[in-house]
This record gives structure tokens, C-alpha cells and sequence, in this order.
């Protein structure tokens, strides 16, 4: 009898539907996984009780963890915040919506950065999680509660949001597929906004056929989502295995820059060198508007977050503040200085800041043109190229508390992630080596709505790399 949690969720699904396993024993052996690991890696926040009725359908019994910022009706959705730390939604985001209907089931909240805000998950007011690959690394963030879930076989697979990075960097460092999809192509109905114009909800997987699999279950349009993309639905696994022969690649010299490990540098030339020898070429290109893609994604990120989270002020709903006889305002600044940590407190101060009157013009508008730059030097590109390639991170996962007081250093980290959020264009994350025992990722980078072309790329390299992506929990 095969074990449930050593399967990949296609795998699951398909043993589930030919009758070799039943769907109590799939639900206790994750259980059993959480009870046995989830104390030293931290995945969840909280954790849910198999439903009653399971439907048929793409994902028939497979437990799904759900990033602690994607609404769950009647479940604790903290955004790992004191300020929303008892809120119940009283519905279900899109994306829970279609993972019931195709059978699937949230077992458990994912731990994350505060409101998304970080790349370690070191943020969280509840505690910092840990990378399955050494615990005393951090799994990167702000999903990595979602991304440890599925490293450590507590989930069969999860669900992020990425805003700069936040699902590419988790899966780098804890070796795993994740992406970011174009804009608008998954709903984000019931992500509790960070920044609204940045940001996706986006699948964690063990490998590429999981999260093609899971992206066919949660795309597509939504009613309730202004932003939400009348694009044609795909079926993504059709893409898995298809040749390569003849993909143009670029290799952005940018992304290649100081500060990148050596290691990495050669983990991703490998995989160039690899698909070359499987027929396509490539060539060095340039994107020199990215060297100001980070200031411009944390000015504009920051100002989205300084107007979203103006709704928490302990009146309508969550944490408040207790005190007989205070005024309005003192209520206000006191619940919002208690109830937000020391890094959502930063990013909202620093985005009033760039919108507030005199500022406006020479911050947040600059970076608004900036971002144009950036979405027009991609077009450019992938005018004359199918896909670009370069490292998810500069580097391996970093030790917890190493860079956590210091802010631009954990800023930094992003800097070949933001880009592709500025434009609005899908970028993948897959295993592609190891430095020193921790996984590195390649990132393939596509214009909007080319995720397929991505699979075929992402597919070749994981059927020829053949890493073994079973951490040493």
C-alpha cells in the first residue's frame, strides 16, 4: 500500500478515483504528518476537520493548505496579524470555492508574513516557520507557512499569494514549483488586499504536472473580481512534456548581477545548457529599466498597503483596543499600534508618506512611470523571445534572525522577483540544484497568458534534472 503523503497530488487524485485509497485514510495520514512535524516547522496557523461531503472532481480527496490571507467562511483568516487574529469570514474566497467544488479540502491556515509583508515569514505575530530543508533556515515568504505545508508532506499541495515574490521565493527555498500567474487570470475574490495592483494567488506543488493540475481547477474569470482577466480557459496539462525544440530563450544579464551566488549562477546555465541540447537557443539580453524595479515596487506596494489597511480600525471588526472613556482617535491609534508588528507599521508610515500632498508627484507617480518602463522592456523582449530565464533568488534560504532587523537587506532579497509584478506577466519558480543542502530555483519568465509555454519548458527540465526533493525532515 502506497503511502498517501509520498504521492504528488496527481498521483493522490488518481489513486483516490481507481479505489487503492479512501479518502479517511488520505485525510488521517496528513494528520498524522501535521501531529508528528508541524511543532518544530510551524506550517499552520490553525487547522480544519475533514468535510462531510467531498465532491468528485479534479481533486477528489486531496488536502489543499490555504495561505492565512485567502478567505475560508467560518475559519480563522488572521493575514498572521494580531490585529484580525479571531476573524471568521463569512464567505469563502473564489479560489476555496473551486477547490471544494473539484473535490478538494482545506486541511489547515498556512502561516505567513503579517498582511504578506516580508520574504521569510519571519513577520508572523504568531511565530517564524521553518525550512524543512534546516530548521534553522527560514522557508522564505510571505507564503512560507504555505510552502513548508507542502515540503514537509502536511499538505498535498497549497495555495499563496505573490505580490513581489511571495510564492516564487518560498518555493526556491524550499524546493518546490510555484507561480505567479498573469494578472487577473485567477480571481482574487476574497484575498485580503495587501496591494491591489501587484498582487495573485497562485499554487505551491511538488512538481510541474501538480501545479498545472491546480491551475486548471482555480483560473478562469470571476464576476466578482474587477480585475479578473475574459481569457479563453486552457487546459494546462496538455502543456507537460511538449518539445522544446525551437523556443527562443533570453537570459537577462540583470538578473545575473552582484550579490547573485555563484552556485546559483551555475544552476542556472546548467539549465540553459540543458535546453539547448534539447534544440532551443538562447542569447544574453538586456532589461535595463529593472535596476529600478525595486524602489518602484516598495513605493508603490507600500502605498496600496498604506490605503488598504486604513479599514482596520477596531471598530467593524478584530483586534480593539480596550479602554473606558478614550476618546475616537486615541481608540484608533491605539489599536492600530498594538495590533499591527513593527514591519506593517513600516510600510504603512512609509506609504502615507509617498501619497500625502508634495509627495506625491516625486514618489508615487515616478514609480507608476517606472513600472510602464518595466512592462514595456518585457514586451520588448518577448517580441523576439518565447520565454527568459534567470535565478528566483540570489540565494540559498538564509539563517533565521540573519537579516530580519534589517529591512533593505530583506528588501534586497527580492530584486529578481518585483519585475515580473510590476508587469503583470507570469513567472514560474522550479528546483533546478542544490547549494551547501538547500534547493535553488530558476525562474521562466513569459508574456501575459503564457503559462503554458512555461509547463512545456518547466516539464523538459524537471524530467531531465531529476533532483530528489525530499528534505531530510
Amino acid at each position: 500500500m502506497k503511502n498517501p503523503i509520498e504521492l504528488t497530488l496527481f498521483e493522490l487524485v488518481e489513486e483516490i478515483k481507481s479505489g487503492n485509497l479512501d479518502k479517511d485514510e488520505v485525510f488521517f495520514a496528513y494528520k498524522k504528518q501535521i501531529n508528528d512535524y508541524d511543532e518544530v516547522y510551524r506550517a499552520y496557523i490553525s487547522l480544519c476537520e475533514k468535510p462531510e461531503k467531498i465532491n468528485e472532481g479534479l481533486l477528489t480527496g486531496a488536502p489543499i493548505a490555504i495561505k492565512d490571507n485567502i478567505c475560508t467562511r467560518g475559519i480563522k483568516t488572521t493575514c498572521a496579524s494580531k490585529i484580525l487574529g479571531n476573524y471568521k469570514p463569512p464567505y469563502n474566497a473564489t479560489v476555496v470555492e473551486k477547490i471544494k467544488d473539484a473535490g478538494g479540502y482545506v486541511i489547515g491556515k498556512a502561516n505567513m508574513d503579517e498582511f504578506a509583508m516580508g520574504s521569510s515569514t519571519e513577520n508572523s505575530a504568531f511565530f517564524p516557520s521553518r525550512n524543512p530543508w534546516d530548521r534553522e533556515c527560514v522557508p522564505g515568504g510571505s507564503s512560507g507557512g504555505s510552502a513548508v505545508a507542502v515540503a514537509a508532506r502536511e499538505a498535498a499541495a497549497a495555495l499563496g499569494s505573490d505580490t513581489g515574490g511571495s510564492v516564487r521565493c518560498p518555493a526556491s527555498f524550499c524546493g518546490l514549483v510555484g507561480l505567479k500567474t498573469t494578472y487577473g487570470l485567477i480571481s482574487r475574490y476574497g484575498l485580503v488586499a495587501f496591494a491591489n495592483s501587484l498582487e495573485q494567488i497562485g499554487p505551491l506543488t511538488r512538481d510541474v504536472r501538480d501545479c498545472a493540475l491546480l491551475l486548471n481547477v482555480i483560473s478562469g474569470h470571476d464576476e466578482n473580481d474587477g480585475t479578473s482577466l475574459f481569457a479563453n480557459r486552457e487546459n494546462y496539462l496538455s502543456y507537460i512534456g511538449r518539445e522544446v525544440r525551437g523556443m527562443k530563450l533570453g537570459i537577462p544579464r540583470e538578473f545575473m548581477g552582484e550579490g547573485t551566488d555563484e552556485n546559483v549562477k551555475k544552476a542556472v546555465w546548467n539549465c540553459v545548457n540543458l535546453l539547448e541540447g534539447f534544440g532551443a537557443t538562447w542569447k544574453e539580453v538586456d532589461l535595463p529599466s529593472v535596476k529600478y524595479a525595486l524602489p518602484a515596487y516598495y513605493m508603490i506596494a507600500m502605498s496600496e498597503a498604506s490605503s488598504n489597511l486604513a479599514r482596520y480600525d477596531g471598530i467593524r471588526y478584530g483586534f480593539r483596543h480596550e479602554d473606558e472613556g478614550q476618546d475616537w482617535s486615541s481608540s484608533y491609534s491605539k489599536t492600530r499600534g498594538e495590533g499591527f508588528g513593527k514591519e506593517v507599521k513600516r510600510r504603512i508610515i512609509l506609504g502615507t508618506f509617498a501619497l500625502s500632498s508634495g509627495y506625491y508627484e516625486a514618489y508615487y507617480l515616478k514609480a507608476l512611470k517606472v513600472r510602464t518602463l518595466i512592462r514595456n522592456d518585457f514586451n520588448r523582449l518577448f517580441k523576439e523571445y518565447d520565454v527568459l530565464l534567470g535565478p528566483t533568488m540570489p540565494t540559498p534560504a538564509f539563517k533565521i534572525g540573519e537579516k530580519v532587523d534589517d529591512p533593505l537587506a530583506m528588501y534586497a532579497t527580492d530584486i529578481d522577483t518585483v519585475s515580473i509584478n510590476l508587469s503583470g506577466m507570469p513567472a514560474l519558480s522550479i528546483p533546478c540544484g542544490y547549494s551547501h543542502g538547500l534547493p535553488l530555483g530558476l525562474q521562466i519568465m513569459a508574456p501575459a497568458l503564457g503559462e503554458g509555454r512555461i509547463f512545456s519548458v518547466a516539464s523538459k527540465l524537471e524530467e531531465e534534472l531529476r533532483l530528489s526533493l525530499r528534505p531530510p525532515l
